[in-house]
């Protein structure tokens, strides 16, 4: 079955676009059809993947200008992967989204429209709480929360599991989290203390996989390249495919336990 996940924190620069193109590369490169879906206005995760941030995409189809399937792209260099191209006019969806007929089921609807192409549909969402971010969170089945190994990193977190709580009272009583995933870490006590606190706070929701600070996956997105195929040696690399592996292994587990195992070793990464 497909998975709908959406990657959101409200607080800006703690690697959630960097966690959405790599994770969807690294799935992709696992042999899963992959849809990351760019619904943040900056359109980092369009240009991170190499393409032009004034294309046609999301919020054509919000408005109804265009269908989904007309504005998704293929990644020309991993061919099990796709994207919905975000751009600046998505800006004003929220605006524009409160004054449609179901206006909260719109992002639903387009995802719901994909969803038998894909195994995973990955969803960026803005740096916000706002209406756009709600009808992503009522399209999606799970949200993955990139966390940044600081202790501002954690104070916002609060208001964004509120939200998820709002949105699962009402729009959509199925969404759950998907886990917690640690960022920018680096072998320090500050680093060492955070990571620890969500560990005791999150219990199992927190990934076992962390990402390492990298100057190579920094650069990444400049070339429009995932870091695995900017440098496949590079630490970012080995980070996102760990994780890619540790987020399938869980949902075969859920899906599956008793076949789970033995499949847990399958996992190769190949092109398409």
């Amino acid at each position: 079955m497909s998975k709908v996940i959406a990657l959101a924190n409200q607080k800006g620069g703690v690697g959630k676009t960097t966690t959405a193109i790599n994770l969807a590369a690294s799935l992709a490169l696992l042999g899963r059809k992959v849809l990351l879906l760019d619904a943040d206005p900056q359109a980092n995760a369009t240009s991170g993947l190499g393409f032009d941030i004034d294309l046609e995409g999301i919020y054509e189809c919000i408005v109804g200008e265009k269908r989904p399937d007309e504005v998704i792209r293929q990644n020309p260099d991993i061919k099990n992967l796709w994207l919905l191209p975000s751009s600046i006019d998505l800006v004003a969806a929220d605006t524009e989204l409160p004054k449609m007929e179901n206006g909260h089921f719109v992002i639903k609807n387009i995802v719901e429209s994909l969803r038998s192409r894909f195994d995973y549909i990955l969803i960026d969402c803005s740096p916000s709480l706002g209406y756009t971010t709600v009808n992503i969170l009522t399209a999606a089945d799970t949200v993955l929360i990139p966390v940044q190994c600081e202790y501002l990193a954690l104070e916002g977190l609060s208001k964004l599991l509120n939200t998820i709580k709002i949105v699962k009272s009402g729009l959509n009583p199925a969404l759950e989290i998907e886990g917690f995933v640690l960022t920018m870490y680096m072998r320090n006590r500050l680093n060492n203390q955070v990571a620890a606190e969500v560990r005791e706070h999150f219990g199992p929701l927190a990934f076992d996989t962390v990402i390492q600070r990298n100057i190579r996956l920094g650069e990444a997105p400049s070339h429009g390249k995932p870091v695995m195929l900017y440098d496949a040696a590079a630490t970012g690399a080995a980070n996102y495919l760990a994780l890619a592996k540790e987020l399938l292994m869980r949902n075969r587990r859920k899906a599956a336990p008793k076949e789970a195992q033995a499949a847990d070793a399958a996992d190769t990464p190949r092109a398409e």
